[in-house]
């Protein structure tokens, strides 16, 4: 697969974040942006991402020129760290890319080495900006809904034999519930790697989004292993404050059980 670039090409808009962000959840976090080349600016929420989606190159301005994201080379590097303390080779790993949005994950899987990167996500924008920015990466990109997967998408992707899953900064904030999640995960084989992130409130005994109870189930009944972890600063918020996460690199011991997914 091509290493793909559009950083030299994209346009540059003209992006006004607002001077009280501190008081605004992340999740609701905004932004004034021109995009139509008539000085007038617009208000986009950064989780609407359709919206974002279809200006090339905006997505990758707000979070990573502006804000200074920089979950998927930090969440891929230490895959690639694990796997070679272990001596694997990155070049055997079938991906199951989930929340793959424009591709600035499975980007950073294809320099990995990955052989076979599959994108899913929710909204059709995110694979038409997929396909729009980085074309050469994904070997194929669902548009699914993880929680209700038709049974010949389920057999497609079952027949990938993925060794895989990779979910990065997509968990929490009701984009992904915790049973998409485990839908992803026992797609899985048993023995393959799991390496996502998730901000670490989400980790607190007693949060709403249900991802604290599933991760505790995981570790500490032998669903994965693990095999590294670490915390970091994801991004800045608007307002220029670091927001931490949590990664986990862990290998699948088994599938998620429907109780814990009922849970959830």
């Amino acid at each position: 697969m091509a290493d793909t670039n559009t950083a030299d090409v994209r346009p540059k808009y003209n992006i006004r974040f607002p001077s009280d962000g501190r008081a605004v959840d992340q999740d609701q976090e905004w932004a004034e942006i021109g995009v139509n080349g008539n000085g007038k600016l617009r208000r986009f929420r950064f989780h609407d991402y359709a919206d974002l989606y279809e200006h090339p190159g905006l997505y990758e301005q707000i979070f990573y020129d502006e804000l200074e994201c920089q979950s998927p080379q930090v969440v891929t590097g230490l895959l690639g760290e694990v796997l070679a303390s272990e001596s694997l080779d990155a070049t055997d790993l079938r991906v199951f890319d989930v929340g793959a949005g424009n591709g600035m994950v499975g980007e950073e899987l294809a320099k990995l080495g990955a052989a076979e990167i599959v994108g899913v996500d929710i909204i059709e924008e995110a694979a038409q900006a997929a396909e729009r920015d980085r074309p050469d990466v994904y070997d194929k990109y669902h548009v699914l809904d993880l929680t209700e997967i038709p049974p010949a998408a389920r057999s497609e992707l079952a027949d990938r034999q993925f060794n895989t899953l990779v979910c990065v900064a997509a968990l929490g904030f009701g984009d992904i519930p915790t049973r998409a999640f485990a839908e992803a995960f026992n797609l899985v084989l048993d023995d393959g790697w799991i390496a996502f992130n998730i901000k670490e409130e989400f980790l607190a005994e007693g949060e709403s989004s249900g991802f604290s109870r599933l991760i505790a189930h995981m570790t500490n009944e032998g669903t994965i292993e693990m095999k590294a972890g670490m915390t970091y600063q994801h991004r800045l918020s608007a307002a220029g404050e670091p927001l931490d996460y949590r990664i986990f690199i862990a290998r699948k011991q088994r599938d998620i059980p429907e109780t814990w997914m009922k849970e959830g």
